[in-house]
């Protein structure tokens, strides 16, 4: 069953162009172009839905691979690359299947860089996910994580004057987010931990999404620009950082030789 048709449209078309949406997109933009090696790399986006994230990488000439499990959000994925040029859509394929299924599309250690940005909330267990995407990877290739925040799971709640849920979340570990949708949470140090048991060495991770999280709706924001300028610091910064309602861990494959020297 495929348990995002339901909500693919409010994901996609209410979601990503919402203020939190953008920023989510504009920051982890922001972080891709410090680690990503240059054009035409190769990069996987699994759990990539629509390409969102992945889709302008490929208009600066990367060649992407997005692997989803949902047929609706792989759906809304072409819609989008019918409006790319010819050039771009070239340079695109689209897989649907599970992250922990894909090797029975794509070869081991066959991508420059893995993406899996904001999976892991809707999986029960996800080490064999991190596992799988470090598979993926090519000898010192990049990987790019980004998870749900589990120390600020009361923030929400706490602005929202939710105080039984609030006190609820400081020791919480889950909870239904803004879609329905029961989520996961996890630590940077939780994701950090799984990229080193699988030799990638962690490089290390930003805040995504604090102030905005925090906003009303309907509240006057300004400027994108300014926006996305003051939360791309406060992804860097602590405690800011900790402060954020997701967060992104970059790591490195090891090569060979450096897991040699390290064993």
């Amino acid at each position: 069953m495929d348990i995002w048709a339901r909500v693919a449209d409010r994901f996609v078309d209410d979601h990503y162009e919402s203020l939190r949406g953008r920023v989510r997109t504009r920051i982890i933009d922001a972080h891709l172009g410090e680690i990503l090696p240059s054009p035409p790399a190769r990069v996987v986006d699994v759990g990539g839905g629509a390409g969102n994230q992945s889709l302008p990488l490929s208009r600066r000439g990367y060649n992407v691979t997005i692997i989803d499990p949902s047929p609706a959000m792989l759906s809304k994925a072409r819609t989008a690359l019918e409006e790319e040029s010819q050039e771009v859509r070239s340079r695109v394929d689209l897989i649907q299947s599970t992250g922990e299924e894909a090797l029975e599309h794509v070869d081991p250690a066959s991508f420059d860089a893995v993406l899996c940005h904001a999976v892991l909330p809707y999986l029960e267990n996800p080490e064999p996910l991190v596992a799988m995407l470090c598979e993926l990877a090519t000898s010192d290739g990049v990987l790019s994580v980004v998870a749900k925040n589990r120390d600020t799971l009361a923030m929400a709640p706490g602005l929202d004057a939710r105080w039984d849920d609030a006190l609820v979340a400081f020791d919480a570990g889950r909870e239904v987010n803004r879609l329905g949708l029961d989520t996961r949470a996890d630590t940077p140090a939780d994701i950090q931990r799984m990229l080193r048991e699988n030799g990638v060495e962690p490089l290390g991770w930003f805040g995504v999404r604090l102030f905005t999280d925090m906003l009303a709706e309907d509240l006057e924001i300004g400027d994108d620009e300014q926006v996305v300028a003051v939360e791309l610091e406060a992804s860097r910064r602590d405690p800011y950082r900790q402060l954020s309602r997701l967060f992104h861990v970059v790591g490195r494959k090891l090569s060979d030789s450096s897991r040699s020297s390290a064993a």
